[in-house]
């Protein structure tokens, strides 16, 4: 979801549907009432090769959305008439999002960039034009808030972030991660240093890249928490592993399900669920 990994050109191949054996173990476990609780929601990272999202992550618990952002780089994915912003050719179907079973809720990601040194340099500009999205009548309403400019240690400026995101309506979100492994107690009193008591944090866990292990992300979340409280944070789970060359493929479910076992008891969302977790990933996560 950050960094340039994480933004990098998309590498997965065309994935073959489900066959016969899975579908009717599906509904065989439907049927038996075991389907695992596996997420609370997906993150959908929305850009112009992704504009119609489909998938059943419900299957496995997700019944929230959350969309990374309406605006990036000064094109809409939503019609703002008021802010002249040109809205993208063949824009989302929010109406037919919004039935669906895994975006009961949607967070609403505001304004960014693609390119995260871009977002951070502007990232006074970005909180100005969100906080004018939010306020504009939306095809959704929103459960709250999430401006798309991420942060980690490295960032000097990050002491920005308080006045940027200060006019932006509350309930309010933002995401942080730690590629530089400072340890979960450090990571914690650096985020105290520019978090808005009224913010809540979306913890992206480093697994997807190898930072961390699924073990030792859960000791971040456990730390975050306690010093934020389980109201203000988040867990975000990343569904990639590196494929070379700067580019990402989808995890296995060999490689996902203990990522998502391990954070038992956090509301978990997915990134990217439209990118990463395909009809076959869930059947499989289904089959435990």
């Amino acid at each position: 979801m950050t960094g340039l990994s994480r933004r990098a050109a998309l590498a997965i191949g065309a994935t073959a549907l489900a066959g016969a054996g899975l579908v009717g173990l599906d509904l065989a476990v439907r049927r038996l009432g075991r389907a695992p609780r596996l997420m609370e929601g997906i993150v959908w990272q929305v850009h112009g090769g992704l504009l119609d999202p489909h998938g059943d992550w419900n299957e496995i618990g997700a019944r929230s959305l959350l969309v990374q952002w309406l605006v990036a780089d000064g094109t809409a994915f939503v019609p703002l008439p008021d802010l002249g912003l040109p809205l993208i050719a063949d824009a989302p179907n929010w109406t037919r999002i919004t039935r669906e079973p895994w975006a009961q809720t949607i967070i609403a990601g505001l304004a960014g960039r693609f390119k995260e040194p871009e977002a951070r340099r502007d990232v006074l500009a970005l909180g100005a034009l969100s906080a004018r999205v939010a306020r504009q009548s939306l095809p959704f309403t929103p459960a709250g808030f999430y401006f798309p400019v991420e942060a980690d240690p490295t960032w000097t400026g990050v002491g920005q972030m308080a006045a940027a995101i200060a006019d932006i309506p509350r309930p309010l979100w933002v995401s942080a991660y730690d590629n530089s492994n400072v340890g979960a107690k450090a990571f914690a009193d650096w985020v105290e240093g520019w978090l808005p008591s009224d913010v809540g944090l979306f913890f992206q866990d480093g697994v997807g890249v190898y930072t961390r292990s699924p073990e030792a992300a859960r000791s971040y979340a456990q730390v975050l928490t306690q010093r934020l409280g389980s109201d203000r944070f988040r867990l975000i789970a990343e569904a990639f592993r590196p494929a070379g060359s700067d580019l990402l493929r989808a995890a296995t479910a060999a490689e996902l399900l203990p990522q998502l076992r391990a954070y038992d008891g956090f509301e978990v969302f997915v990134f990217d669920g439209p990118h990463y977790m395909d009809r076959l990933l869930v059947q499989r996560l289904l089959a435990g």
